[in-house]
């Protein structure tokens, strides 16, 4: 190879290398550009990212808290807890039949008295004087029926002798009936008196306790109830008591003469009382839709009191393969009753339910609720469909 072809080849390879080398730098220089303008996409971004997360979690701490109560299978039988008023089963107010003045009183509130026995006397003076006084015209009316009826045996024997007309007998024997029938009316003006005096004694109608007195001795009283007057005493039966409970129409079918059922006061908290239902009207108040039902409960040692405040408790078998649900999770609505179930994304779900039986602090749910989803317990005006929410569980009570 000659000198010329050396200088020839050193130049190509010089050339080349030159190439290369601009290549190297232009392609680093390319790569640190796309560095630097990640690294200032980064750091003007990473604050975003920050504040977005930081109101994303605000607004999530901003979910309405629920709480949630799951559903119960019944377990046999279903309570059914009503209010009740216990009432004697026999009651009366006792007033005076006469008029007069109270001679004296012999019960005072809480006396057990019995059938007949004497309460209080009542002096009558007008009664007094007006039977004297009736005795005496009765007394004058018989006289007179005897004259008549002698006077008539006389006329007869005349008239048999033809010596009066038949006419003059007829007229006798009619003057005989009317005094007889003004001695039978005085017999019974006298009859009526004894019996207003009798009244001066005022007994009790049947056995019992008596439960108010009105009368002081020396008090004026007047006959009937009517206007002011105000009963002497008021006398009630205790040995047993009644208690009237209004059942709803969902349970007025399950209520039957004979059913038992149990009696429960706040006062006496560690004690029960076996009740009876004796009798139900048969027919629905069309106001309130409800059955009045009467219950009778023994009180043979006094512990429960006329007008006490009760709550009586029914069993009522149940069907196993309906749902329990707290009767606050159910919302009555134009559309017909609904519950709020909250899912696995804590979103608040309608569910459309149909309803059995209302058991008091329960409600029967027949179809249209899975049970194993959780229920919104007192959902406010604010829930709806799709509301993210917070869950707060709430123990639920057997």
């Amino acid at each position: 190879m000659t000198t010329t072809e050396h200088i020839e080849s050193f130049k190509a390879n010089f050339q080349s290398s030159a190439r290369n080398v601009r290549r190297g730098l232009s392609g680093r220089a390319v790569l640190g550009t796309l560095v630097v303008l990640a690294l200032l996409f980064l750091v003007g971004m990473l604050p975003r990212w920050h504040a977005n997360a930081a109101l994303t979690s605000a607004v999530r701490d901003q979910r309405p808290t629920v709480s949630v109560v799951t559903t119960q299978r019944p377990d046999g039988v279903a309570n059914l807890v009503l209010p009740g008023s216990t009432q004697a089963i026999q009651e009366a107010g006792i007033y005076a039949r006469t008029n007069g003045y109270v001679r004296k009183w012999y019960t005072d509130i809480g006396t057990k008295v019995e059938a007949g026995q004497l309460l209080a006397e009542i002096e009558t003076p007008e009664i007094d004087q007006e039977l004297n006084q009736a005795r005496a015209a009765a007394q004058q009316a018989a006289a007179n029926s005897e004259l008549a009826r002698a006077t008539l045996k006389r006329w007869q024997e005349m008239v048999e002798k033809k010596v009066i007309s038949s006419q003059e007998f007829d007229e006798r024997k009619s003057a005989l009936d009317a005094r007889q029938a003004d001695l039978a009316a005085a017999q019974a003006n006298v009859a009526r008196l004894e019996k207003l005096q009798g009244f001066q004694k005022v007994v009790a109608p049947f056995a019992g306790i008596v439960t108010a007195r009105n009368i002081d001795n020396g008090a004026l009283v007047s006959a009937g109830n009517g206007g002011q007057n105000a009963a002497l005493f008021h006398v009630a039966e205790t040995d047993t008591l009644r208690i009237y409970v209004t059942v709803p129409q969902t349970n007025a079918r399950s209520v039957t003469p004979g059913q038992s059922a149990t009696i429960s006061l706040r006062e006496i908290p560690e004690k029960t009382f076996d009740a009876k239902v004796v009798r139900t009207a048969g027919a629905l108040d069309p106001a309130s839709r409800t059955l009045l039902t009467e219950l009778q409960v023994a009180n043979n040692d006094g512990q429960l009191f006329p007008g006490m405040y009760t709550e009586i408790k029914f069993a009522f078998p149940q069907d196993p393969r309906t749902l329990l649900v707290p009767g606050n999770a159910v919302m009555v609505q134009s559309d017909g009753p609904k519950v709020m179930t909250v899912d696995a994304k804590q979103t608040i779900r309608t569910r459309s339910v149909k309803l059995g039986r209302d058991l008091g602090d329960k409600v029967e749910i027949l179809s249209g609720l899975n049970p194993a989803e959780p229920l919104v317990a007192n959902p406010s005006g604010s829930l709806h469909e799709g509301v993210e929410v917070k869950v707060q569980a709430q123990p639920s009570k057997s």
